[in-house]
């Protein structure tokens, strides 16, 4: 098999984890960074893992992605709130049949980048991870790690995808091709939905929310009603999912998701990819998530009149 070429965009904690990891193993990456970039290009990139700890010096980093080479697999690793700068950030780096690796939150994206960019293999990239970004440089990777992808569709190589998995595997990661994009984008849904939201609304992290009986009924709850939301759009997810999502956060280490780091440090909330979206698809298939709409609209006001949200 060839050796692949890599493109990190949005090397935070997500991409800089995952694009660390095929770097440190030997794999030919190249890292988007913005500001960031000066402190990188001359200290390199730091990670704590749970799994070892490692350092990347000399590293293949770009200010811009018309100076990157073009790529056969690009990660992306940007907030789906930076969604329409895409178009943009890939065309320079994109081969004729390259892969986009869409690693993110939310629902629905890989259709709408299927639009605009017809001759490539487009994947969502699923990641069961605790990771973030500390400091410029500087990532803690504090638990978890596995990563599933899943293709839009047939339009892939197959050689190709077996190769970015032998990567991945090669490299440390946990890592699952799956063959249903839309159950695996639901499956994500069932832990982001209560997690990521009530702990933005009720200031908290995931140990605090698991050790009160209320808040842990109040997951339970938005986790079935996603589940339902999740069958009526065509995700078959089993029965016994819910209990595996509440044990799996039982064993995490205290956690503060995503959108409570985004809150926190006075970024845009993923809201529409998490929320607004899976509302309006379980809606039309004829699944009112009412429990799950009333946390959007409480995230909603949080954004527009906390002055903590910018």
């Amino acid at each position: 098999m060839k050796k692949l070429s890599y493109a990190i965009i949005g090397t935070g904690a997500i991409g800089g984890y995952y694009g660390g990891r095929l770097a440190f193993s030997g794999q030919d990456v190249h890292f988007l960074y913005h500001s960031e970039y000066d402190y990188v290009k001359a200290n390199g990139l730091d990670v704590k893992s749970v799994n070892g700890d490692f350092h990347l010096n000399n590293m293949q980093v770009y200010n811009n992605t018309a100076s990157m080479p073009k790529c056969d697999v690009a990660l992306v690793c940007l907030k789906a709130t930076q969604n329409d700068k895409l178009p943009q950030l890939l065309t320079p780096i994109l081969k004729e049949k390259s892969t986009i690796i869409l690693i993110q939150n939310g629902l629905g994206y890989e259709q709408e980048l299927a639009k605009l960019f017809p001759t490539q293999a487009i994947a969502g990239g699923m990641a069961f991870i605790c990771t973030s970004r500390v400091s410029p440089g500087h990532i803690v990777h504090a638990d978890y790690g596995a990563l599933t992808t899943a293709y839009l569709g047939n339009k892939y190589d197959v050689e190709t995808a077996e190769q970015i998995k032998a990567d991945f595997t090669g490299a440390g990661v946990p890592y699952t091709q799956g063959d249903d994009l839309n159950l695996f984008r639901w499956r994500k849904l069932v832990w982001n939905i209560p997690y990521n939201g009530l702990t933005v609304a009720l200031r908290t992290t995931t140990d605090k929310l698991m050790q009160d009986p209320a808040a842990r009924q109040l997951i339970t709850d938005l986790m079935i009603e996603t589940v339902e939301g999740a069958r009526a759009c065509g995700a078959n997810i089993k029965d016994d999912f819910v209990q595996k999502m509440l044990d799996n956060t039982d064993k995490m280490e205290p956690y503060a998701p995503s959108m409570r780091l985004d809150y926190d440090n006075h970024r845009r909330m993923e809201i529409q990819a998490i929320y607004s979206n899976p509302i309006k698809m379980a809606k039309a298939a004829g699944v009112h998530m009412h429990k799950v709409e009333m946390l959007e609209q409480q995230l909603r006001f949080i954004e527009q009149h906390d002055n903590n949200a910018k």
